[in-house]
């Protein structure tokens, strides 16, 4: 069952730049805690580099992230990994563990310099395990795995973590369409059973409307629209943002919106677009 409507994160007045190039322009933003969001947005548009930011590993010029309520620039790195874990596109390293071995470093933010593994750590990895379907795969190297088998050890790992929310970016990438599918349920059965607030960079708009309870368009470096999916998913939206001409029905079985993309269009211009939509 989803918690209550209060922001687990905002942001204000954030704005990135690397060099003279701005990638993040003046955004506010707040996630509400218990829901899944989903940022789409064209290629080079500061997808990424606002979840970076969110995760702390890019310093904004300007704006603050707050993280139930503190500044997660001013917080212990231990701290902040108690209430956020992150999964980022590319996971090489640690390809020789075992699956239990990689879950295991998600418990580093609880662990104190004086004692090594607990029964509570012992535990909670048991959990993570059997949340992601791992169980029967604990002793395997990470190397051994399938892409959906690795993806899911990583997803394990930052649960196990036992965050409030969990950042993910592009979680399917690389992924054939089954596992993809196995990604997104995993995803929207951790936030259903364990109301962890979900914050995603997706690249297949359809997957992100089907399991998110909001959008959040990037485009031109600044939020264009953000809400429900069926807000987002409309024919002008689509049309400015992405620069297709879609066709848009429901889906049966989630009473979600669906697109098929017919043909690329001129791309919007000039001030205004927004308020058009």
């Amino acid at each position: 069952m989803k918690m209550g409507s209060d922001n687990i994160l905002e942001i204000k007045n954030l704005s990135i730049s690397y060099k003279d190039n701005k990638i993040i322009d003046d955004i506010d933003l707040d996630i509400e805690r218990g829901k899944i969001y989903s940022i789409i947005g064209p290629n080079g548009c500061g997808k990424t580099t606002l979840i970076r930011a969110m995760s702390r590993n890019i310093k904004p010029q300007n704006g603050d992230i707050l993280l139930s309520g503190k500044n997660i620039f001013k917080t212990g790195t231990k701290n902040v990994a108690r209430k956020m874990a992150v999964l980022y596109q590319s996971n090489s390293t640690m390809s020789d563990a075992t699956v239990r071995q990689l879950v295991q470093y998600g418990r580093f933010a609880y662990k104190r310099w004086w004692k090594g593994f607990e029964k509570e750590d012992a535990e909670i990895v048991d959990w993570a395990l059997e949340k992601t379907g791992l169980a029967a795969f604990e002793n395997r190297k990470i190397n051994t795995l399938s892409g959906g088998e690795r993806q899911r050890a990583w997803i394990a790992m930052a649960i196990a973590q036992k965050p409030e929310i969990l950042l993910l970016d592009e979680p399917t990438t690389f992924l054939d369409i089954c596992h993809q599918l196995e990604i997104m349920e995993l995803v929207a059965k951790l936030n259903r059973e364990e109301g962890i607030t979900i914050v995603m960079v997706l690249h297949d708009i359809n997957h992100a409307a089907r399991y998110s309870d909001e959008l959040i368009v990037i485009k031109d470096h600044k939020i264009f629209k953000k809400g429900d999916p069926w807000t987002i998913l409309k024919s002008d939206v689509l049309r400015c943002a992405f620069r297709v001409e879609a066709q848009i029905s429901r889906d049966v079985e989630t009473n979600k919106p669906i697109f098929y993309a017919k043909k690329m269009v001129v791309p919007c211009s000039g001030s205004g677009i927004e308020e058009k939509l």
